[in-house]
């Protein structure tokens, strides 16, 4: 039986670069690093950078909507977000739910996300507000 995510690699196109965004900008803590790679943590989450020479940007716009959101107290998401700002991230999306986000790019052009709130919040929003033929859980 699955008990829940484990880790998340991304496929890098330069281990330095990736480095000072997601350790020096973002904060995640180091584990462990080689010459192609690093483990880093973020919480509970292992994120592990991984160089692949295959690894091809695509713009925004030409990439679905594939994302990793992370998980930021309400208190903390607007000086984290200017100094995201600050830093010349390319946003890629404005937020249009429930709870605070902020839409981001790492180096590689891997779409991220910064979430306050948690899914408890979104369905209870999406109750009030439904998708288009949204069905829920019984309680």
């Amino acid at each position: 039986m699955l008990q829940g995510l484990n880790h998340l690699t991304l496929a890098v196109s330069d281990i330095t670069a990736s480095l000072n965004f997601y350790q020096g900008l973002l904060g995640m803590e180091v584990q462990a690093c080689w010459e192609s790679g690093a483990y880093l943590s973020c919480g509970p989450l292992w994120l592990c950078l991984s160089v692949d020479a295959a690894r091809c940007p695509a713009a925004p716009e030409n990439s679905d909507y594939t994302h990793y959101a992370f998980t930021i107290a309400q208190q903390d998401f607007t000086p984290f977000t200017e100094r995201l700002r600050l830093a010349g991230v390319a946003i890629w999306k404005e937020n249009r739910s429930e709870g605070d986000s902020f839409y981001f790019l790492d180096p590689d052009g891997h779409k991220l996300e910064i979430h306050v709130g948690s899914l408890a919040q979104r369905l209870a929003a999406c109750r009030q507000s439904p998708y288009a033929g949204m069905v829920f859980k019984e309680a």
